[in-house]
């Protein structure tokens, strides 16, 4: 192999830190005395490629091709710059690839690049010549047969890379394969945990699995934001696991205020004797004991537990989502209508059913409406 010119050498290190500008002005001055170096023009044609010249980079990796037709870096470039900006084309980036594997069968990425062309153009190709654009599962696995097995070779060159294992994962999906296309996201957090696409996928499968609670949903999520904290559907699966959390708090309420109609034998049973009020201040004051238990059990503590993204998105949420401010809220005055139930020493009953009833049907109303609000 023969050594790079200190330029493109120069010219690869501010690339690698993305000074494309400043590489591109580099390569050009080379190129400008050595208009035969095709490294120079390959790296010229990533610069134009990362800066969204699409047609400056198929230009440049003309250049290339022409001093070296069978150059596996040119060719690569051609394909890449062939899929990308106006005009981009997957149809004519296929023969291109075809051609780099055929230069260099032995690199991973020839073989994943194919691949991603050719079940793209099989699916193409089916649907002309079928005249359909809906492709069953089945169907799907024999039109995209070749491609899945080009994937494979891909992976066996390169079985940590993440470009192949995402090829692989689409053509398992769209065969239907789900657990292949799960075994394949799972190889790509392995190689790259904050891969955004792989991770919002295991999180949501993982938060959305029978049996996860709200607040385990929320860690969750919390966790893959700590990972991905730019991920729109991250935030926003925190954020509806949050608010379950908080419309489960207005359950405590009313199950004290249960407690608390039981306490004054609000309704009894014909031939019943209720018990004789007002309560003793004693018995009032044991109420605030299994009330305390609860609270502390089913909210604080639980919510001490959770992860500090969890504990700061929930009083994030309270400020931006009026139905989490509305659920804290209900919680709180069925809580209040217990207390007065309870604390208040009542010589007769009337009053109290009302606050039982205050307490009780409005939350059991609202929580039957706002089931279906997300945030």
């Amino acid at each position: 192999m023969t050594t790079p010119h200190p330029a493109v050498e120069r010219a690869q290190a501010l690339i690698d830190f993305d000074r494309y500008d400043q590489a591109r002005d580099l390569l050009a001055r080379h190129l400008a005395e050595e208009p035969g170096d095709v490294r120079a023009w390959v790296k010229m044609g990533y610069c134009h490629l990362n800066t969204q010249q699409a047609q400056q980079a198929r230009d440049a990796a003309a250049e290339a091709l022409a001093l070296d037709p069978e150059d596996y870096g040119a060719l690569i470039l051609r394909a890449e710059a062939l899929t990308r900006g106006p005009g981009s084309s997957w149809r004519d980036a296929e023969p291109v690839l075809r051609e780099a594997v055929r230069v260099n069968p032995h690199h991973w990425y020839g073989h994943a690049m194919l691949a991603d062309a050719v079940w793209r153009m099989a699916m193409v190709r089916y649907a002309e010549a079928s005249g359909t654009r809906e492709v069953g599962h089945d169907e799907f696995e024999l039109v995209t047969r070749g491609a899945a097995g080009i994937a494979a070779e891909a992976l066996r060159l390169g079985p940590d890379e993440v470009y192949a294992h995402e090829v692989a994962k689409l053509i398992a999906e769209f065969s239907g394969h789900a657990v292949v296309a799960d075994q394949h996201e799972r190889a790509i957090l392995r190689a790259d945990p904050a891969h955004t696409e792989a991770l919002v996928s295991q999180t949501r499968k993982a938060a959305g699995a029978p049996g996860v609670k709200a607040a385990r949903a929320a860690d969750l999520y919390a966790a893959g934001l700590a990972s991905a904290p730019d991920s729109a559907e991250l935030q926003r699966g925190l954020d509806e696991a949050t608010y379950r959390m908080l419309r489960g708090m207005r359950w405590l309420a009313l199950l004290c205020v249960g407690l608390a109609g039981a306490m004054l034998d609000l309704w009894v049973a014909d031939g019943e004797v209720p018990r004789e009020l007002p309560v003793p201040l004693g018995q009032r004051l044991w109420y605030l004991v299994p009330t305390s238990v609860i609270w502390a059990l089913g909210a604080l503590l639980r919510y001490r537990r959770r992860r500090a993204g969890v504990r700061l998105n929930v009083r994030s949420l309270m400020g931006r989502f009026r139905w989490a401010r509305i659920a804290v809220a209900q919680a709180a005055w069925a809580m209040l209508c217990a207390l007065l139930i309870t604390q208040v020493p009542w010589s007769e009953r009337t009053l109290p059913q009302v606050l039982f009833w205050a307490g009780l049907a409005p939350t059991l109303a609202t929580m039957w409406f706002d089931r279906p609000r997300t945030t």
